[in-house]
């Protein structure tokens, strides 16, 4: 008998696009003769799964819903949220409480590794290089010596809690700081302004496969931009080498380090952690629990490095919430 899957896309964030695109490759990565699959829009004005053209809503006491007087309990839920509610935790522990199986790690992990202060804080009691950083709050006042006095110039600014590089300015003059602190803010209220690491940018996939801990071959990041920014990413402006171009040591020192974070997060399901090596040396920026899952996205890239498809990789994450 068919299991039905739902697939969740959307969400509250900037980043509402970019998932209902993820989204819909997954639905359509799916075996249709193996899973009978859903396409469900979570979004803030509704929650509605989408069949033949036509919404239905989702019963939200069970996360269940009724078509054409059938009434439709899922067996498993893949997560194709980036951001609000689905990387941050929120919808993940909804799915906990109800117990629904899903593709993503349990609640609180998701929660850290969304927020890259508390990220970063857990990580370097381990030993992982991380970049000076300095957090603040909107509320706070913006005091422009004082920051840079801690994380030196050009630095970047960031919204901490936040993904596909909304709101994220790389500053090269004191004047500019508060301008980009205001346009993080339209983000979060909460912001991480980082060092500038001058090195290379590389990306790199932890997850979980046939049972076993896997790390997929890495992704060198060049920009034709001055960082990995949203048009780079999403609009071409970027060169995505995989594998990367680094040295076998490197190599084997990324690995590694991806490894203890996921492993240091107690995370599960997928991840891409994003680092930069300086000197030989990896520094770890943050990682994505909910990385795209488009066929151009790093991750499925990477994982077609690995000979591993698209299909299989989305068939494995739903056999192993299921299991």
């Amino acid at each position: 008998m068919q299991k039905n899957i739902a697939i969740v896309m959307g969400g509250y964030s900037s980043e509402v696009e970019i998932s209902l695109k993820s989204g819909e490759v997954v639905f359509n990565s799916l075996d249709a003769n193996k899973y009978a699959l859903y396409k469900v829009y979570i979004l803030k004005e509704k929650w509605v799964v989408i069949h033949n053209k036509k919404e239905y809503q989702i019963i939200k006491d069970d996360f269940s819903v009724i078509i054409d007087e059938e009434h439709i309990q899922f067996d498993c839920v893949f997560n194709a949220i980036h951001g609000d509610p689905g990387e941050n935790g929120v919808l993940i522990a909804y799915f906990d409480l109800i117990g629904m199986n899903h593709t993503s790690a349990p609640f609180y992990q998701m929660a850290l590794a969304f927020n890259k202060r508390d990220t970063l804080s857990v990580v370097k009691e381990y030993g992982i290089p991380t970049a000076t950083s300095f957090y603040m709050h909107q509320r706070d006042e913006i005091v422009t010596d004082r920051i840079i006095k801690k994380v030196g110039l050009p630095c970047f600014v960031k919204p901490n809690r936040a993904g596909s590089s909304f709101g994220i300015s790389k500053v090269y003059e004191e004047e500019n700081l508060k301008a980009a602190i205001e346009k993080a803010c339209q983000e979060d209220e909460e912001i991480l302004i980082e060092s500038f690491l001058d090195g290379t940018e590389v990306s790199v996939g932890v997850i979980e496969y046939q049972g076993k801990l896997t790390v997929l071959p890495i992704t060198e990041i060049v920009s034709e931009n001055d960082f990995f920014d949203y048009e780079a990413k999403y609009e071409g402006k970027s060169q995505e080498i995989t594998p990367a171009r680094i040295s076998a040591a490197e190599k084997e020192k990324v690995v590694s380090l991806a490894t203890k974070v996921y492993q240091v997060l107690n995370m599960k399901g997928f991840s891409r952690s994003e680092f930069i090596i300086v000197d030989g040396a990896p520094y770890f920026l943050e990682i994505n629990t909910v990385p795209g899952m488009t066929e151009e996205s790093l991750l499925p890239q990477q994982a077609k490095e690995a000979s591993i498809s698209l299909a299989d990789l989305f068939d494995n994450a739903i056999q192993m919430a299921l299991n």
